[in-house]
């Protein structure tokens, strides 16, 4: 028997598993019975908080390989909810193994004095109120926070003011949106940022590259976690907020805030399975739809009627729902408006939002400049979800015709998606396009771009499984290109040998009918640049699948 406890981490927000605030253990149980296994740990957890004087409840998720199991608990006790779990499963292992059981009274000794100095009964006392008085309250390790953006305050979590002397009646919430899905997620929050611009806000973004509150960057990096949206609404210049929310921060801690005016959720697709027992598709659906939790009840969900992942999951949501699509006469589309309720799709080449069984056209397609005159369609799909969710935050039509007028398919506007360079008669693309869906999706939009000859550089993360790197290859080699530039990240072998993954995509390009003269293997994105680059000629195009050394990337494309 196997039983393999694979990490413990603390819950923040509203989950996967629940809504509750906690601890959860990712388990591997190679046993016939897993609910056997999991009732074993069960039963120990209960003889501990009965032992321990807790009251805390627990829950489970069972997949392929194992389980999720989850410990409620106050925001001033993660911790030890996390060793109190911990414990548990050490016990449950050991008496499904048939070892000595750890002194887990001793151990519980420990753990009484640990919490003693984990406890802030100051901090529970004002996150309590601040319910009780409707104001957003938002706690970590370090600070506790009350109301967003321009009336927010911070204190220290061991310096905090005297209950009695907190003004509620300062503290207001600003508009805020959560925005996830398999793609899409970065340009979604980026655009309605600058729609929200053009309406007068001094917008706020996180996203996996960056923090931004108006034109500055706070910091590079992935903010797609609970610690950016912090940040971002801590920050007193921020108006609105537009939240991105990835799969691995729903999954690691749950949602950053508990309730959002919006949330939009652009595509369900295969991408990152196998991680935190998400191992099929219906499973990562079921977590982008975590945000749903999140919408406030007078709040509106966007969703793309195109993606039937989507539609599925969908399925049963008691959210206000506003659908997108590109087909004015998609059932979902027809039967929304029969109900008056909220949509937006495509007819006749303009962009339609409709409400309350009114429409109005709020703009051409072709007029925007990020989906290349209609040739992008992942990018009108893009559009769609966020003049969604623009209406569903009271966004002026004239902010939203401005903010997608303005907003370009450039490395100023949209770093890394869908960038479009013309150079010496070469047109070049630098996209991040890193799974089957988005690449597939890119891809259709170079062959929409006219070329005599098409050159793609592309690369691969270790950690994906060879399925996945045989997806992806199958997707690049539907460019029918010229020369297939494949390339190394060092820093992005993750426990695979040195050109282990060259040789894979080389050998399932090979299979896919591609003439080994056509395959150049690289050692970094900026060799493989160079190379395509050198190789190209006028009137051709080249695709840059570019997941490294992106700016660098840029550079180059700008000086030649």
């Amino acid at each position: 028997m196997n039983l393999k406890l694979e990490e413990v981490r603390r819950l923040t927000g509203p989950n996967l598993l629940w809504d509750n605030p906690g601890a959860i253990l990712d388990v591997i149980i190679d046993h016939p019975d897993k609910l056997f296994v999991i009732t074993t740990w069960q039963s120990w957890m209960d003889k501990i908080l009965a032992e321990f004087g807790w009251t805390e409840t627990h829950t489970f998720r069972v997949y392929s390989d194992g389980a999720s199991m989850a410990l409620s608990a106050p925001m001033d006790a993660l911790y030890t909810a996390c060793d109190l779990a911990e414990l548990a499963w050490d016990c449950a292992a050991a008496e499904l193994n048939d070892d000595s059981l750890p002194d887990w009274h001793i151990r519980l000794a420990e753990l009484r004095d640990a919490l003693e100095e984990e406890l802030n009964p100051e901090l529970n006392a004002i996150l309590g109120a601040a319910v009780l008085q409707g104001v957003t309250a938002i706690s970590d390790d370090d600070e506790l926070s009350l109301g967003m953006g321009t009336n927010v305050d911070v204190w220290p979590v061991r310096e905090l003011p005297k209950l009695e002397d907190i003004d509620w009646q300062k503290y207001q919430d600003i508009p805020r949106a959560f925005v996830t899905g398999t793609n899409g997620k970065s340009t979604s929050v980026r655009l309605a940022s600058e729609i929200a611009k053009q309406a007068g806000f001094c917008a706020g973004v996180t996203s996996t590259d960056f923090i931004r509150v108006g034109d500055d960057i706070i910091d590079e990096g992935d903010y797609s976690g609970p610690g950016g949206a912090r940040m971002l609404l801590r920050d007193k210049r921020t108006q609105i907020a537009f939240l991105e929310v990835a799969r691995g921060g729903i999954l690691r801690r749950g949602l950053p805030i508990e309730q959002v005016n919006a949330a939009l959720i652009t595509n369900v697709a295969s991408d990152h399975l196998g991680q935190y027992g998400i191992n099929n598709v219906e499973d990562l659906a079921m977590t982008k739809f975590v945000v749903a939790k999140g919408v406030k009840q007078d709040g509106v969900l966007v969703l793309n009627a195109d993606n039937k992942l989507v539609v599925q999951q969908a399925k049963g949501l008691k959210n206000t729902i506003c659908w997108f699509s590109e087909d004015a006469n998609h059932p979902l589309i027809r039967e929304n408006q029969r109900l008056g309720g909220r949509v937006v799709f495509v007819q006749n080449g303009m962009l339609v939002y409709g409400e309350k069984n009114q429409t109005k056209q709020v703009i051409a397609v072709a007029d925007i400049p990020m989906t290349l005159g209609g040739a992008a369609k992942h990018n009108v799909q893009n559009v769609l979800g966020v003049v969604g969710l623009s209406f569903a935050l009271n966004m002026p039509v004239q902010a939203i015709q401005q903010g997608l007028k303005g907003f370009g398919s450039n490395a100023k506007d949209n770093p890394g998606r869908g960038n479009l360079y013309d150079r010496n008669g070469v047109k070049i693309i630098v996209d991040f396009a890193h799974n089957e869906h988005s690449m597939k999706a890119v891809i259709q939009t170079a062959k929409q771009l006219k070329a005599n000859r098409y050159l793609v550089m592309f690369s691969n993360g270790g950690d994906r499984s060879d399925e996945e790197i045989y997806a992806l290859t199958r997707a690049v080699s539907e460019l029918n290109a010229d020369k297939y530039v494949v390339a190394e990240i060092e820093k992005y072998l993750r426990g695979r040998e040195p050109e282990e993954l060259l040789n894979l995509v080389k050998k399932q390009l090979m299979n896919l009918a591609v003439d080994a003269d056509r395959i150049e293997c690289v050692n970094s994105p900026i060799e493989g640049t160079q190379y395509a680059l050198n190789n190209a000629k006028a009137g051709d195009l080249v695709l840059l699948f570019v997941l490294d050394q992106r700016d660098k990337v840029h550079q180059i494309i700008n000086a030649t």
